[in-house]
């Protein structure tokens, strides 16, 4: 699930596969990429300029497969090699020795994935092109249409769960385009090269086991274990391990069916994570509100955590004026800095990114959630005349910071809370905002 964010409201358009992000924590979601440093997530298939596909962002127009005939002897040598390896600790992990052979029988290595997993740094977007297409008319009207016509399993999970189905249905809406583009990548090809490949080779493998137990389980026969190139799956976009977690069989049929035509187990599953990952039912992710002249931006963190009626006596109030209601502690969350929209965010917002990291990810499920019950677009402008900075310019900025003292620890192009600190350091220094926006602006000033 998807896109690479940037606090300071860029995108980097990744794969959901990124080791780092997913480590750490138990995500269904391809999407699910970063922590700490960076936040990201990404991938299905997506174009950003369609908006009835998938909005789990892909770093670059799709490139054309790679024949198998053009891959290398030696590699697919090589590739032989590590399955046959692979089986020796599959079956001591439980996997029956004839699961494995249907499953990876005849396995090639795809080139085209190993491509995809290398280029995922390169290609940005601003935070509101993406909410552009998350919450386009097009996507709003086919989430009516699928809350209306899914309504009685939706009541149901919502009763079940304690989760919000307007949010459920806005996930499925960002991670399949409500199950329209579930991915048709064989999955155990993709993990089994990813994990050959070795650059993250124990996350894969791990998964790629995961995937094992889901064919040995019976829930899915091998052909119809597809999903993304990395390994995503079902209309929510799970990874293996997160299924093997939280999938749930709602339908009652003994299969935790999460790729049929049938969205129900899907959308349950994705419910039990919310559910488990601390869902608060009734209460909003985020609210939109004013920030007042003088504020002290410094206050915009995500560890600086008031009730709302505290926010409104520092002058932060929902765009009536008024006190933005206590649904419990928020935080104040400046997506493209002190000249775009601003939000007080709540425990909810905290949840949905245990789906996909990405602040813009997050905003756009719960945005679009709104939009499909009828709450309004986003009203503050957003600061569409500057440009997404690319991962060279990205990198560079990390390079002229830290050479002029403002160390952002890194130098590897992702825009986290080290590099916003660093940023916020540069701009009081020049008597700027610090609102911590690594936009082009400052890397000129940096220049």
């Amino acid at each position: 699930m998807g896109i690479r964010v940037i606090a300071s409201g860029l995108i980097v358009l990744g794969s959901w596969a990124s080791a780092d992000a997913v480590k750490d924590s138990p995500r269904p979601v391809v999407r699910a990429d970063i922590q700490s440093d960076i936040a990201q997530g990404s991938l299905s298939l997506v174009s950003l300029i369609a908006p009835q596909k998938s909005l789990r962002p892909a770093l670059r127009p799709l490139m054309p497969a790679a024949p198998a005939d053009l891959v290398p002897a030696s590699v697919q040598a090589g590739f032989d090699d590590w399955i046959r390896g692979f089986r020796t600790r599959a079956l001591r992990q439980g996997i029956a020795g004839d699961v494995f052979d249907r499953a990876l029988n005849g396995a090639r290595y795809d080139a085209d994935v190993i491509r995809r997993d290398r280029n995922q740094s390169e290609f940005t977007k601003t935070i509101w092109d993406y909410l552009d297409s998350a919450a386009s008319p097009a996507r709003i009207q086919n989430g009516k249409d699928a809350l209306r016509k899914n309504a009685a399993v939706l009541d149901r999970i919502e009763a079940k769960f304690g989760v919000d189905k307007d949010v459920i249905v806005a996930i499925w809406g960002l991670e399949s385009a409500y199950g329209t583009f579930r991915g048709s990548s064989p999955v155990i090809g993709s993990l089994a090269t990813l994990a050959y490949d070795g650059r993250r080779g124990a996350f894969f493998e791990a998964e790629l086991m995961d995937a094992l137990r889901i064919l040995q389980s019976g829930d899915v026969t091998p052909n119809n274990l597809t999903g993304s190139w990395a390994g995503a799956m079902g209309h929510t976009q799970f990874i293996p391990s997160s299924y093997q977690r939280l999938a749930v069989d709602f339908t009652g049929d003994g299969k935790r069916d999460i790729w049929s035509d049938d969205p129900s187990d899907a959308l349950a599953s994705t419910a039990n994570y919310l559910a488990k990952n601390g869902w608060v039912k009734g209460a909003p992710w985020g609210v939109e509100v004013r920030i007042p002249d003088g504020f002290d931006y410094l206050l915009a963190s995500r560890e600086i955590k008031k009730m709302p009626s505290d926010w409104a006596k520092l002058g932060v109030v929902g765009l009536d004026g008024t006190a933005v209601n206590d649904y419990g502690q928020a935080s104040v969350l400046l997506p493209a800095g002190a000249n775009g929209a601003a939000f007080l965010i709540f425990k909810n917002f905290d949840v949905i990114e245990t789906y996909n990291t990405a602040d813009a990810y997050v905003i756009g499920v719960g945005h679009l959630s709104d939009r499909i019950t009828g709450g309004g677009p986003i009203q503050t402008d957003w600061p569409r005349e500057d440009r997404a900075l690319s991962f060279k310019e990205r990198k560079e900025m990390q390079r002229l910071l830290t050479a002029k003292g403002f160390d952002t620890k890194k130098i590897d192009g992702k825009i986290g809370p080290l590099t916003i600190n660093a940023v916020r350091r540069f701009q009081r220094s020049v008597g700027d905002r610090p609102d911590g926006y690594a936009s082009l602006r400052i890397l000129q000033k940096l220049r």
